[in-house]
């Protein structure tokens, strides 16, 4: 459902801006930080993405058989000799 409502650019501090009315920010979900991007000449508002803490972002590698390393292990002979593996 598309709802379209007139307001106006208003004169915040040295800046400007727009009272997004509260029936517009229930349907959107945003509640607090937003993200602001020009497309194709409209402005385009949406809700910042929560962004996934390490343990999500290893659990999703493991998952996806994405968390192998990329280059071969290779060990030289301090390695051996010195490090506790």
């Amino acid at each position: 459902m598309r709802t379209a409502i007139k307001t106006r650019i208003v004169r915040i501090g040295n800046s400007q801006g727009i009272r997004i009315p509260k029936t517009l920010l229930e349907q959107s979900g945003i509640s607090t930080d937003v993200e602001i991007e020009l497309q194709d000449g409209y402005l385009v508002i949406r809700a910042v993405s929560r962004r996934k803490s390490w343990d999500e972002a290893f659990a999703a590698m493991a998952e996806q058989k994405d968390d192998t390393l990329l280059d071969d292990v290779s060990t030289t002979e301090w390695d051996q000799a010195e490090w506790e593996w």
